[in-house]
């Protein structure tokens, strides 16, 4: 029993954090004003420290994971993306590539779950996890290419200029 609620308390964590990422966006603020003026996970029971290192590691990861966002959503440019659907898949994102505990189909999952609640289309729960799927084949590829090629030779290369 407790294990199915730790896993529903990270599904709260999540579901905040990605409320935090949309506020900053729909409020123009910056991250740190929401988190330090008063909006306070523990007061609706939920564990803290998941939450706000979702919500800040996504804050200082922005740049490669709107990067990544970008060169993985065929036809759709971030600027004009529904502020909803951008903020769970940067959500997911940091979770995919910087926390290691939770297994990459679970950050999909309940980035697809985020979506049928908050997403701003019909369609927001499939492009989602289309979008998704192609980081993670992507971060799959990277992990395939360390696996094939020993880390020193990779560097050798890189030094030399060498594609792996």
């Amino acid at each position: 029993m407790a294990e199915a609620s730790s896993y529903r308390q990270r599904s709260d964590s999540r579901r905040m954090a990605f409320q935090l990422l949309f506020s900053i966006d729909v409020n123009d603020l910056p991250a740190t004003t929401l988190f330090d003026g008063g909006y306070y996970c523990e007061d609706i029971g939920l564990p803290c420290e998941f939450t706000r290192m979702l919500f800040t590691g996504t804050c200082e990861h922005l740049d490669n994971i709107d990067s990544l966002i970008s060169d993985t959503s065929i036809d759709w440019r971030l600027s004009r993306m529904p502020l909803a659907d951008k903020a769970i898949l940067r959500l997911a994102i940091f979770e995919m590539l910087y926390v290691d505990e939770v297994p990459i189909g679970v950050s999909i999952d309940e980035a697809v779950d985020l979506a049928k609640q908050y997403g701003a289309q019909d369609k927001s729960p499939a492009f989602i996890n289309g979008v998704l799927g192609k980081v993670a084949s992507r971060l799959k590829e990277e992990e395939d290419l360390l696996k094939n090629y020993p880390a020193s030779d990779i560097a050798s290369n890189i030094a030399e200029g060498e594609e792996a």
